[in-house]
Parts: structure tokens; C-alpha cells; sequence
């Protein structure tokens, strides 16, 4: 039997050929050129395999199933050309492992997405582990491309346009169960039973599952053209596909083309071809790399906390402990009294119904998250995070408490957003032990967390607050003690200039509407009534006096009014039921280009100062920062990249035409220029 370096080959006393993936010198399983010619063998050499009954692949790693392609081989390519052949490449291998006359089975422990995905679709059946870490899906739009290897076509093909298409356009993966019950799973099993299910599908050779009459129907031409117009509408509601025109390729094909035939593969090579290098699928994979960066951080800390006491039950505090029961660990809530906690108790409840399901999973989760008033949890705790009120002098006075009953090998840790570690960690003994770990709202949809190191903070505290972070799954981003951080430093003034422009008559809808249309998920108008116009104005004047803002008048009044935004009913727009009410149709003489400039550019200087100043190491990080901190325009690679492409010195003369004409003084030590010379 032929040896591979990223396959094995094994026969058991059934007779059945077992194909392990395991890909050399790596720790996941990825596609690549050399990965699927070995495939591509192993298919060929299974053509005219008389000895075996069948066929299972499975994993030889330890860590899931496949992960897709090697992103890092998308920006190989020499041209459109050589993408388009290399995914009919790919096409052509899984074509042949589907007309195999053997059964053939995938065994699928873990994530199994993208390109991955496709490569199981064409075995006769597919068994799953049902567990927490199974995740199947066609995530690809992510990445700014949508599937290339057949998955546009045998998915919808197999369970109906419905389920295959959303899974397609959206990007979503499911859990096993939720794959089973769509239809492109056959068995969902306990990983106990997963080996034995996975032969008695080769044993047995069951009938292949095939699309009910209803999903077939999905699929005729009539029924594309009514449900491609439904679809379109629904993603037009999402995105704009002039920033991610990926889904709507996929979607454009499906409609003209269906799912029987070559054309489709065909089409469906092509135009993937075609978006690798759109402007969007470059950043969107450069938006990958930073997030990967992020991950890396804290490979090299041991670190591993079990015990996290929270101080502070209010929605920061309770939803971080709750996001760290979620993810295994014991945490201990404290607060003043029993009721100021029970909300938080029951917020977490909703959290861990949404996202386990399973009855006795979230029982576990509420088992691990205890009310703790007296703060007995504090002497136990890996790592102890303050999320009280912003008060200097109140988070003095806590960690001089929780500092004298901690273990000495306990991290102390302050989400404070804009509060100075160097101000809080004065009263400490050990100031060492203090580090930011400052979470942004809401904690269980927000991926970054900025692990904020003072001048006094430990390196192995820092590091050990990076690994923390990791441990929670979220992405932790080293930045320098300093007034606002990273995210609000930079965030802060944008808000505050959209709030000038509405001084000087340019309605809110039209504001919010300008930067949408650039790529922000949610206008600063609408932002501010999220946060909470208080807690802007509280930031706002805080970062003021720092950066030399003024405040503007407006904000002001309306929080001494009592207009805190979506909270309170009414801000800047009114809300019914946490919703807002739609608001009249509104005009203006300004453009919506001409707008946003304004905005991104405001946001830009903020950003080259915080460069300037260290607050972090370098234009990527920051970048990723304010991608995953703030929701900035993914498919632009981020404020720092964005303006090296469209070219720093013309933004910046363009940011000082636009302060003189409103009488505003240019200052000049902020020269963008001189920075990125010396960066």
C-alpha cells in the first residue's frame, strides 16, 4: 500500500479502509495544492479497489476535522486564470470520490468547514460526533469568496434551497444535531458510538440520502426566480453587496444555473476565481491574519486559570461572569446585596439557555456561577476582575481590600474603560499585580478585550492576563496605560464630531445612514444611544481633558434632561420597547460621501496620535483593534490600512482643508506623514 505524507492508510479486520488526514508538521488539517494531488491519489488507487467494502475518513489530528483551505495559498495565485484551474482541480478530485462504486463514509469529529465540508459532501454518507465542538458550514463569504469546490451546488442540491442557500450566503456554521435534522448529516452520535456507526454505514450500505420531492422542488428554475428575489431582499437587509459581493455571486449563480449539470460547477469556479482578488476577499483575509495575530498572543504563557471572582453584578460585570461560566471555568459574583445580583443570575440564564441548549448542559453552567456577597471567592481566585462604577477613588479602596485577600499568584484586574492603571494600582502594595482587562458591551457578541498594561504591571501578569482571555475565547489586545485606551480613544472623538454636525443642521438619520453606506454596522448617532448618552458623556469628559475636546453643549443637556438614549425611551432618536421608531424622512445639501470623510478622517487622526503616542505596537494590531473592537469596515482592512491605500498624504491634506474652511487651527505635530515614515 502506497505511503503519503499528509495521509494514512489503514485496514481494519472488517475489511474497511481507513484514509486519516493528518497533515504534516501542522496542528490543524488544512487543504492545500499538495494535500489534495495526495487525495487525488488515494481516490484514483480507490477506483479499482476490489479488497476493501468501503472507505472511512476521518481525522488523524487531535484538534477537529478539517479546517478548509490554507488561506495562506489564496494570495499565490498569478491570476484569475490559475484560481479558476485550481478549483476545477479541486471540482474534478471530488467528483470522482462521488461516483466511487464503494460506500464511502466521513467521520467527523470537531469543525468541518469550508473547503472541508465540500470534501465530505460527495461521500455516499457522512456520521458526526455530537458534541459541543462539532461545527459544520460553509463559512467562505467570510473571507470575501463564497465555495469553489462544489458546495454552491451539492448542498442546495442535497437538502433544498432553503437550508443549502442560507448555509451558503450567511457563512453560519451548525452543530451536528442541527446538520442531521437539515439532512446533510446522516447520523449525529455520542462520540463513543461515532466508530462503530461510522461501519455499520459501510456494513449495511444503507440508501444515500436524497432530497425530499418539496427540496427538490427548490431547485426547478420557477421556484429560483421566487425565492433568489426573497433571498436578495433579505441580504440587501445585511450587507451591501457592493462591500460583500460574494453572497450575491453565489446567489446570481444558483438562480441562473441550478444544481444539475457541469454548468454549475463550472459557473461556480469561475466567478469564485473572480472574487479572490476583489478588493474585499484581499482584506477580508487580511482581517483573518490580524485576528489569527490576536490568538497568538498568549501561546507561550501556561497560565490556566480555573477560579474567576467578579465585584461589580451590574450588566458589565454580570455578563463577564457569565461569558467565563459559559466557557468551563467557576466563577464567583459579588455585590453589595443578594438583589442587586439576581438580575445578573437570570441574564446568564437566557445566555446559556441561547447557547447550549442541551438542559443538563446549562444546569452545569448555572452550577458554576455562584452569588458570592461576602466576597468568600476572592482567597480562592485565579484571577479577581473589578467592574464597579468609573470612580478613581472607589476602585482604590476595592483593591486595597481584594489585595489583602487574595493568593499572591492571583492576577488583579480592572475593566475600567478609560481610567489609568498607574492612578488605580498607587494604593496597591504590589502595583505589579494590576492589569486593564476592559471588555466591551455586550460581552457575549464582542470579541475584543483590551489587556491594558500600566508601567507598573508585571510582563507575566500581562501575559497571564493575554492567556486569560484567550481561555474565554475571546481576543485579547495588548495596549499602553492611557487616557481611553485604544478603542474609546479613538472611538470617543468620532462620536463627539457626529454630534457637531448635528449642531450645524445635518439630521442624525442622514448622519447614520453616511457611514453605513461606508461599511460601519451602526451610524455614531445610533451608537451613542446603544452605549448610553451618559456613559459617552462621562467618557467624553473624562478623554476631554486629556485630548483637549470640548463637550459638546447638546450632550450635555439632554442627559441633565434625562435622554440617555435607547434606555431611557429617547436620546437622539426615541425608542418603544427597546426599539427605535422609525424617523421622518430628512434631506440635506450635504453629501453622504462628503460626510463620512469627515467622520473616517477625524477617526483616522485620532488613530495616527494613538501610533504616535505607543498606545499600541504597530497599524496592524491597531487595525485589529478597531475591526473587532468597533465593527470597523471589515472588507477595508481597517482605519490604518484604509488610509495607506488610498494614500496618507492626500487623506491628510483633505483632513486639513476641511478643519480650515471651519475655522479650526490645524495642529501640526499630528502630521500623519511623519508617523508612517518612521512606522
Amino acid at each position: 500500500m502506497q505511503t503519503y505524507k499528509n495521509w494514512r492508510l489503514e485496514t481494519d479486520n472488517d475489511g474497511i479502509l481507513w484514509v486519516y488526514f493528518d497533515k504534516q508538521d501542522a496542528s490543524v488539517n488544512t487543504l492545500n495544492p499538495e494535500t489534495m494531488e495526495e487525495f487525488s491519489s488515494i481516490v484514483d488507487s480507490l477506483a479499482n479497489d476490489t479488497q476493501h467494502k468501503g472507505v472511512i475518513i476521518a481525522s488523524g489530528k487531535k484538534n477537529g476535522f478539517i479546517a478548509g483551505a490554507d488561506i495562506s495559498q489564496f494570495n499565490k495565485f498569478k491570476d484569475v486564470a490559475d484560481a479558476t484551474a485550481m478549483l476545477r482541480k479541486g471540482q474534478d478530485i471530488f467528483e470522482k470520490l462521488e461516483n466511487l462504486k464503494m460506500p464511502t463514509v466521513a467521520m467527523i469529529e470537531g469543525f468541518c468547514v469550508g473547503g472541508g465540508l465540500e470534501l465530505v459532501l460527495p461521500c455516499r454518507y457522512r456520521v458526526v460526533e455530537d458534541g459541543p465542538k462539532t461545527r459544520l458550514g460553509l463559512p467562505e463569504v467570510t473571507l470575501g469568496i463564497h465555495p469553489g469546490w462544489g458546495g454552491t451546488v451539492r448542498l442546495p442540491r442535497l437538502i433544498g434551497a432553503l437550508n443549502g442557500m442560507d448555509l451558503v450566503l450567511s457563512g453560519r456554521t451548525v452543530s451536528g444535531k442541527a446538520a442531521a435534522k437539515m439532512g446533510f448529516v446522516d447520523a449525529a452520535v455520542p462520540k463513543r458510538h461515532l466508530v462503530r456507526a461510522a461501519k455499520q454505514y459501510i456494513l449495511s450500505k444503507p440508501a444515500r440520502h436524497k432530497a425530499s420531492w418539496f427540496q427538490e422542488l427548490t431547485n426547478s428554475k420557477f421556484a429560483r426566480k421566487f425565492l433568489a428575489k426573497m433571498m436578495r431582499k433579505k441580504l440587501r437587509a445585511k450587507i451591501n453587496p457592493a462591500h460583500y459581493p460574494a453572497p450575491f455571486q453565489a446567489l446570481d449563480n444558483w438562480e441562473e444555473f441550478g444544481v444539475d449539470g457541469e454548468m454549475p460547477y463550472e459557473q461556480e469556479a469561475r466567478t469564485c476565481g473572480k472574487l479572490f482578488f476583489s478588493e474585499t476577499s484581499r482584506n477580508l483575509v487580511r482581517c483573518f491574519f490580524l485576528q489569527e495575530r490576536l490568538k497568538g498572543l498568549a501561546k507561550e504563557s501556561q497560565f490556566s486559570p480555573k477560579h474567576i471572582h467578579v465585584v461589580g453584578a451590574g450588566t458589565m460585570g454580570g455578563d463577564i461572569a457569565a461569558w467565563c461560566a459559559l466557557k468551563g471555568m467557576t466563577v464567583t459574583l459579588q455585590d453589595r446585596e443578594p438583589k442587586l445580583i439576581a438580575p445578573a443570575i437570570k441574564r446568564a440564564y437566557n445566555l446559556f439557555k441561547e447557547k447550549l441548549k442541551e438542559p443538563h448542559l446549562i444546569q452545569q453552567a448555572m452550577d458554576r456561577l455562584m452569588p458570592d456577597v461576602s466576597g468568600q471567592g476572592i482567597a480562592r481566585a485565579d484571577v479577581i476582575i473589578e467592574a464597579i462604577y468609573e470612580d478613581l477613588a472607589a476602585k482604590q479602596a476595592l483593591f486595597k481590600s481584594v489585595e489583602s485577600k487574595a493568593k499572591p499568584t492571583a492576577i488583579l484586574a480592572t475593566n475600567t474603560s478609560s481610567i489609568p492603571l498607574d492612578d488605580i494600582n498607587s494604593v496597591l502594595d504590589r502595583p505589579e499585580r494590576l492589569v486593564g482587562i476592559h471588555f466591551f458591551n455586550p460581552v457575549a457578541k464582542m470579541q475584543l478585550v483590551e489587556v491594558v498594561k500600566g508601567d507598573r504591571t508585571a510582563d507575566d501578569v500581562a501575559a497571564k492576563a493575554l492567556s486569560f482571555t484567550r481561555k474565554i475565547d475571546r481576543l485579547p489586545l495588548p495596549v499602553k496605560s492611557s487616557p481611553g485606551f485604544l478603542v474609546n480613544r479613538i472611538l470617543m472623538p468620532y462620536l463627539l464630531e457626529a454630534v457637531n454636525m448635528l449642531d450645524e443642521g445635518i439630521p442624525a438619520p442622514v448622519i447614520d445612514k453616511a457611514m453605513v453606506e461606508f461599511g460601519m454596522p451602526m451610524g455614531p448617532i445610533a451608537l451613542g444611544d446603544a452605549v448610553g448618552l451618559d456613559v459617552c458623556l462621562s467618557v467624553a469628559k473624562y478623554l476631554g481633558k486629556y485630548l483637549n475636546i470640548p463637550v459638546p453643549q447638546r450632550l450635555i443637556t439632554m442627559v441633565e434632561q434625562g435622554k440617555l438614549g435607547r434606555k431611557s425611551g429617547e436620546g437622539f432618536y426615541k425608542y418603544k420597547n427597546g426599539k427605535q421608531i422609525k424617523p421622518d424622512d430628512v434631506s440635506t445639501d450635504k453629501s453622504l460621501e462628503d460626510i463620512s470623510d469627515r467622520l473616517v478622517l477625524r477617526m483616522l487622526d485620532e488613530a495616527f496620535a494613538c501610533l504616535r503616542e505607543g498606545v499600541v505596537a504597530d497599524g496592524d494590531l491597531l487595525d485589529a483593534g478597531m475591526i473587532y473592537g468597533t465593527g470597523f469596515a471589515p472588507f477595508r482592512g481597517g482605519p490604518i490600512h484604509y488610509a495607506k491605500t488610498k494614500g496618507i498624504h492626500d487623506l491628510y491634506q483633505q483632513y486639513t482643508r476641511q478643519k480650515q474652511l471651519r475655522g479650526e487651527k490645524v495642529d501640526e505635530t499630528r502630521t500623519w506623514e511623519m508617523l508612517m515614515e518612521t512606522n
